[in-house]
């Protein structure tokens, strides 16, 4: 049985490193604290093979990966593209991953789906086939549109997701329309299940028109009470599911890192076999 506890990439949590520490110096001083974190970059861009490789040397071997399905696979891009080509891409995805893979660091593969994926034929017949086609692969499914999650789909969409076995991608985000979804507590994967803390700034959660979205979709700090709520769930998804793992994604504000050493307090948790801590002489 096991939690992780991480946050959505390494970059940009002040509270973790010192003004000294270098932007190539902090994956290895972000493994002294988590033992798994989520590579959002690889959204924006299929990473070289050569990237992934310099950072599994940067962790331990217990480290893991969670990592993001470019944004060409999921839509965000809004281009159409045959089977064919979608395959093509999806080709070049696994081959850029894959020396995490024979690693065996990938916690897994999360393919998040913009807020106007929505339920009807041909985007189920698109799930079909990348699971099919990352068959051997841990893949995460999040949905952005509710509708998935309506009285008319709810039952259809977990069995679906069941029988095909992609781990859920639990969220607790605002509840601001279409474009979230509901917090549905529901594993169904029979191993893993994730959770993404995206905060619930209702006012900032559909401003993506904006140049400045990322600074406010996603301010927002966890009070004490609502991570002692989901201190319970994780414990009651751990129970149905082994591996659990929680990413904060509230950081706005740079409230992530804080919020996921809380929950580790909050559960007790010591992970072992993470990289020595760099001490500062000056800071006792």
């Amino acid at each position: 049985m096991t939690i992780r506890i991480g946050l959505t990439g390494w970059g940009d949590h002040p509270t973790l490193y010192s003004d000294r520490t270098k932007s190539e110096e902090k994956l290895s001083s972000y493994a002294s604290h988590f033992p798994v974190v989520e590579v959002d970059t690889a959204f924006y861009a299929i990473q070289p093979p050569e990237r992934y490789e310099k950072w599994l040397k940067e962790t331990p071997d217990s480290f893991s990966f969670v990592i993001k399905a470019f944004q060409q696979l999921t839509g965000h891009d809004r281009q159409s593209r045959s089977v064919q080509e979608a395959r093509d891409l999806i080709k070049r995805y696994e081959e850029s991953i894959q020396p995490v893979w024979e690693k065996g660091q990938i916690n897994a593969l999360l393919f998040q789906f913009p807020p106007w994926f929505d339920v009807r034929r041909e985007n189920i017949r698109k799930l079909r086939y990348i699971r099919e086609w990352l068959e051997r692969y841990p893949i995460a499914l999040e949905f952005r549109n509710r509708t998935w999650f309506e009285q008319n789909y709810y039952q259809q969409t977990l069995s679906f997701m069941k029988d095909q076995q992609w781990i859920h991608s639990i969220c607790d985000e605002p509840q601001a329309g279409e474009g979230s979804v509901p917090r549905v507590l529901v594993p169904t994967h029979p191993d893993k299940t994730l959770v993404r803390f995206h905060g619930r700034n209702v006012h900032g959660w559909n401003k993506n028109g904006r140049k400045d979205w990322r600074k406010v979709r996603f301010l927002y700090r966890y009070n004490e009470e609502e991570l002692l709520e989901w201190k319970e769930q994780a414990l009651k998804l751990e129970e149905i599911t082994p591996d659990v793992t929680l990413l904060f994604n509230n950081n706005s504000g740079g409230d992530a890192a804080d919020n996921a050493k809380q929950m580790m307090d909050m559960l007790n948790l010591k992970y072992e076999d993470l990289n020595p801590r760099q001490m500062d002489l000056f800071n006792f």
